[in-house]
């Protein structure tokens, strides 16, 4: 798959800089569905390159964003960031705002992997879901140590926990060993959700509650050799939608071994699910 270039913006928003990378229009089609990706943990926007071309082969316009704090983005994670979960969530929702002019009237598809995909549905519950007809999860989920197997099972929550005390205590996660450089709060809100398997408090609202009333139509996929989050954990927060109708499917390729991160260099398949959900979503 050739790699396009892409067209670099920012989005302003509460004293952040959102990078945003924008890729060319595919070829032959007007006005083609828009697919806004949200990355994972610490990855930047854009190691999604082959997954944009992918996308962009498939009709897709593609828009990837990276999370606050990654990437292009700003403001650096440090002792003075008290970001989380609920401004991941908001971000979507400028960088939507900040895009509207070229989504009008097109179908628009929010897609998340990993914390992303937890920012996306949280984006969906607080945010309210006008002006989006889909959700794509892809190698999403509720990381709930119960929820793997092993000796991971019983490593997990510690783990888990240390890196969130270890943030608290230096105020900023150092990025040892996983995730990269994050706020304080990213990695609280983070370790809530491993220790407890729901969705933490945003300003008073219950987003469990929040996450039952969403409606939009989801296409959730876990990948068969994720490390982080397997097939258990994305089936925990698909049971979080019981207001949404969910197309619930498994990833992997013949001979390869896909992990959380590998499946972007080998999407084609994904790429075409992707398009072939988006064209069946109904009409706003």
């Amino acid at each position: 798959m050739n790699v396009i270039e892409y067209q670099q913006e920012f989005v302003n928003v509460d004293g952040a800089r959102l990078g945003i990378q924008i890729y060319p229009e595919p070829v032959g089609v007007v006005d083609a569905p828009v697919v806004l990706i949200a990355p994972a943990m610490g990855v930047p926007a854009r190691y999604y390159r082959p997954f944009a071309a992918a996308l962009r082969a498939a009709g897709l316009a593609v828009v990837v964003a990276d999370l606050r704090g990654t990437g292009e983005s700003t403001p650096r994670p440090s002792r003075t960031c008290r970001y989380g979960y609920a401004e991941l969530a908001a971000d979507i929702g400028a960088v939507r705002t900040a895009l509207k002019p070229r989504l009008d009237g097109r179908r628009t598809l929010l897609l998340g992997h990993s914390l992303g995909g937890q920012a996306a549905v949280l984006h969906l519950a607080l945010h309210g879901e006008h002006e989006v007809d889909g959700l794509a999860l892809i190698a999403v989920g509720i990381p709930y140590w119960r929820d793997f197997t092993g000796a991971r099972r019983y490593g997990l929550l510690p783990v888990t926990q240390g890196i969130a005390a270890t943030a608290r205590m230096l105020g900023v996660w150092p990025g040892w060993g996983f995730g990269g450089r994050q706020a304080r709060g990213v990695i609280r809100d983070w370790a809530h959700t491993a220790r407890t398997g729901d969705f933490p408090e945003v300003d008073g609202v219950d987003t469990e509650a929040a996450v039952r009333r969403i409606r939009t139509p989801v296409l959730a996929i876990s990948v068969d050799d994720d490390q982080y989050t397997p097939h258990p954990t994305l089936d925990r927060l698909c049971a979080k939608l019981t207001s949404a109708p969910v197309d619930r499917e498994r990833y992997g390729a013949p001979d390869t071994n896909l992990d959380h991160f590998t499946w972007v260099r080998a999407s084609g398949p994904l790429a075409a699910r992707v398009a072939d959900f988006v064209a069946t979503l109904p009409a706003r």
